[in-house]
């Protein structure tokens, strides 16, 4: 991708196809459940440790997806707040059953 996205409504079907791969998804999943369990731990303990561990979660499961899985470049070095709204997006597709057909409408085949 050589130019800038110039909306978040043009970056969004781009985002679902850096994710095309069911596991990449996963690891975005299972790191994305860990960082909100992590900040319901902070919330909880007051303890700051667990932003850092909330950060941690979920980009170190999101990059391994995209390093080793997926094999390409995460989105969140060029659009670090659009990638983390539609982590979050993709993840509440998910987790309501709607995440199939929006794959779909980006051209990702499921």
């Amino acid at each position: 991708m050589a130019d800038k996205l110039p909306s978040y409504s043009a970056f969004w079907p781009y985002y679902l196809r850096e994710h095309g791969l069911a596991r990449t998804r996963a690891l975005h999943f299972f790191g994305t459940s860990l960082a909100i369990l992590c900040l319901v731990l902070l919330v909880a303990t007051g303890s700051w440790w667990w932003l850092l561990a909330a950060l941690v979660s979920g980009y170190l499961f999101a990059w391994i997806g995209h390093f080793f899985v997926e094999h390409n470049r995460p989105a969140t070095f060029t659009y670090p707040l659009w990638s983390l709204l539609s982590d979050f997006r993709m993840y509440g597709l998910w987790v309501s059953g709607r995440l199939e057909d929006e794959l779909r409408r980006a051209g990702v085949q499921v």
